[in-house]
């Protein structure tokens, strides 16, 4: 979080209580970055959703829970693949099914 982001930049956050820092740093260097792509819970009653992944250019709700590997169980939440650029946007809301 303290190192200044540049080119293209690809972010999967831990999914704890530092999440919000993580998501407002995304948010922030976005603007200096080409593009930010992030794969994230979508909990979309959380402060840090509404103060900064509605301002992406574009959201796609993940169909079904994410599975990693050969692992028995899948992710307890929905995911969401968030999308900034270096402009603020209403964002394109869609679903991608893997």
């Amino acid at each position: 979080l303290k190192q200044q982001w540049e080119g293209r930049v690809w972010m999967n956050p831990p999914y704890g209580r530092s999440i919000y820092a993580w998501i407002e740093k995304m948010y922030n260097e976005s603007r200096y970055c080409e593009i930010c792509v992030c794969l994230i819970p979508a909990r979309t009653d959380t402060k840090y959703w509404h103060d900064f992944v509605m301002k992406a250019r574009e959201i796609r709700f993940v169909v079904g829970r994410l599975k990693f590997g050969d692992s028995d169980n899948s992710a307890p939440f929905p995911s969401a693949i968030v999308i900034f650029d270096q402009m603020d946007h209403n964002p394109k809301v869609s679903s991608i099914k893997f």
